[in-house]
């Protein structure tokens, strides 16, 4: 019941008011962006969805418009040399993820969820199959992400994708959104130039 309605319902209410409460943020941070650096304020990319269906992700652009696409970014031979100096700001803060509300909102992500995998990661994308946890939708954030995020390998990623993936309950994602906060505030398990799944490339 929860997973298949009740779930959904409160991904609708909750990014319906934070995209609302958080409008005028969206505005300063798409100015800051245009003013900083050339190239669009939102960057997409292609990631993969429940089922494996593929999907663009929306961010805030972090990163200079001629940087590699498609590359994980450890593989850069210097990743801060294309940040940019918003992108800085808003990588640390991880208020670059903000347009994805509005992918919760219409359904391609959840609130937690595990971390949408680039197209291109299929290790990742295979450890996850063992766990049936491609067959949920992915989300903001993920019981992995609270549990080690960049730290931890592409095994210990799929399997705690798959702990979440068999305990999607209400206490669940409070747990997952609750130290998804704290994870924030704290930057624990936060590298620089590596996000989510500590491979992707992100502008």
């Amino acid at each position: 019941m929860y997973q298949k309605t009740v779930k959904r319902i409160l991904d609708v209410v909750l990014s319906g008011l934070a995209i609302l409460t958080l409008s005028p943020l969206f505005a300063v941070i798409a100015i800051w962006i245009k003013l900083d650096s050339k190239g669009p304020v939102l960057f997409r990319q292609t990631r993969i969805g429940i089922h494996k269906t593929q999907f663009e992700i929306l961010k805030f652009r972090t990163m200079q418009q001629d940087a590699p696409s498609n590359v994980p970014t450890h593989m850069f031979a210097d990743s801060h040399h294309w940040i940019t100096r918003a992108g800085r700001f808003l990588r640390k803060s991880s208020l670059d993820e903000l347009p994805q509300l509005l992918q919760i909102f219409t359904g391609k992500m959840s609130i937690v969820g595990p971390r949408p995998a680039l197209w291109n990661q299929y290790d990742l994308i295979a450890e996850r199959d063992k766990y049936g946890a491609n067959d949920v939708r992915p989300g903001l954030t993920g019981w992995a992400q609270v549990n080690g995020r960049d730290a931890l390998s592409v095994e210990e990623k799929a399997r705690y994708d798959g702990e979440y993936t068999a305990h999607v309950t209400f206490g669940m994602d409070v747990t997952c959104i609750w130290k998804s906060v704290s994870t924030v505030v704290t930057r624990k398990g936060f590298s620089e130039g590596r996000r989510d799944d500590g491979q992707e490339n992100q502008k």
